[in-house]
């Protein structure tokens, strides 16, 4: 239906124009407001000044590439259908009203990284968890586990209602508990990252001291600085050194001949950096990382071997504590899962996509439009692109059947 000019002007809304017969030209009370976003994940004293950050970036990164369902499987564990869940909208969509679907999936893996065990706890439900388990999830938050009970946790989440973060006790049975494969390389006390992040803190301090402007200089007087009397004579000596060179327009100061300076703050030669290094070397091995894969120069091998070692546990890390929670045994009866797919064509160059394109629809694998929709391409509306054939041979005659012979002599080929 045409909507009319006046209709238009009835209807229509700008974010800027205000209604001039509502009293109040402010703001109105919106609850507690932060600079910042308040929700986000801040990282312990440490890590943010380091390059574990970024390794932790990378590996939240490629998991959260990972797509999350919530599934509906046959008989033999494979895949059927999507189940349109609160749920499954929570993994794919929007997990509440600040994070998608992705973004909660990294805030897990990063929590985890950091904190060594995390907690998903569903906020918003149709039912009470306390009462059945048949209740359908609405939205999901990522908590910090600050307690721990016999058979419950305390946990501080975020309240979106109140804009601040609230500690909630909650029993584990309703609480996905995720904790990290990782544990004993990334989280114990001595482990091989926390003895790097040592010594990266080391070499922060080294450079800030360093890098603070001064010049840790010992004058040598020439003379015995023993009697209180020859002490404050040094003492003005150190404090005319001092004006001569605050007062100095190029920082030169003058001593006398007989006078001696030392400079402390040369680079002090030490091993420092060659353990960071190897430190570093045994970290990336012990995660099955390499600098290929966080610069996007690794091969497909590589890569592969990455996504089996390193990806795949801290995946199945979530979704199996996610099965174990949020899943109830009737739903698990009822071969209800959840289900992680990765697209195995992402790391294919385009080069080879027509020769995989060729042999996934010759052996009937995939059909030609799915092949489309995997290079970009839009459906094509012919119905032979949507069937499991071989294109490469010509499609049966008539009702689907080979042409049989009848007997006749016109059907006998090279009867007279």
């Amino acid at each position: 239906m045409e909507v009319s000019i006046k209709q238009r002007l009835e209807h229509a809304w700008n974010a800027f124009k205000r209604d001039p017969t509502n009293g109040n030209t402010t703001y109105p009370n919106m609850g507690y407001s932060s600079g910042i976003r308040p929700d986000r994940v801040r990282m312990a004293i440490g890590n943010e000044r380091s390059i574990i950050s970024s390794i932790y970036n990378r590996i939240s990164l490629d998991v959260a590439a990972i797509s999350i369902e919530h599934t509906k499987l046959d008989k033999n564990k494979r895949y059927v259908e999507t189940i349109e869940s609160g749920l499954n909208e929570c993994l794919t969509l929007s997990a509440n009203v600040d994070q998608t679907g992705r973004s909660l999936i990294q805030d897990i893996v990063v929590s985890m990284f950091d904190e060594g065990c995390v907690a998903i706890v569903p906020v918003d439900t149709t039912l009470d968890p306390n009462i059945t388990g048949g209740y359908d999830i609405n939205s999901l938050r990522v908590g910090k586990i600050m307690e721990w009970f016999p058979k419950h946790i305390r946990v501080q989440v975020y309240n979106e209602q109140t804009g601040r973060k609230e500690d909630l006790l909650l029993p584990k049975q309703m609480v996905a508990i995720v904790e990290n494969p990782f544990y004993s390389v990334m989280n114990e006390p001595n482990s091989t990252l926390k003895r790097l992040i040592r010594k990266l803190n080391i070499l922060d301090a080294i450079d800030e001291q360093s890098g603070s402007g001064k010049l840790d200089l010992i004058v040598q007087l020439p003379y015995v600085v023993k009697t209180p009397a020859r002490k404050e004579q040094a003492e003005a000596r150190r404090k005319d050194v001092e004006m001569q060179l605050a007062g100095s327009k190029y920082g030169i100061a003058y001593i006398d001949g007989t006078e001696r300076v030392t400079q402390l703050n040369r680079p002090a030669e030490n091993n420092l950096m060659k353990q960071i290094e190897y430190l570093t070397s045994m970290l990336f091995s012990q995660l099955g990382l390499t600098q290929g894969i966080l610069d996007g120069t690794a091969d497909e091998q590589t890569m592969l071997n990455y996504y089996n070692r390193t990806v795949e546990p801290i995946v199945s890390a979530i979704i199996d504590e996610m099965k174990r929670k949020f899943l109830t045994k009737t739903a698990r009866s009822q071969l209800q899962s959840i289900t992680p797919f990765r697209d195995p064509f992402k790391l294919v160059p385009i080069s080879q996509l027509a020769t995989i394109g060729e042999n996934f629809t010759r052996n009937e694998i995939l059909s030609s439009n799915e092949m489309r929709a995997i290079i970009g391409y839009k459906p094509d509306k012919n119905p032979r692109a949507d069937e499991l054939s071989n294109k490469n041979l010509n499609p049966p005659s008539g009702n689907g059947t080979p042409p049989t012979n009848t007997g006749k002599s016109e059907d006998v080929k090279g009867e007279n």
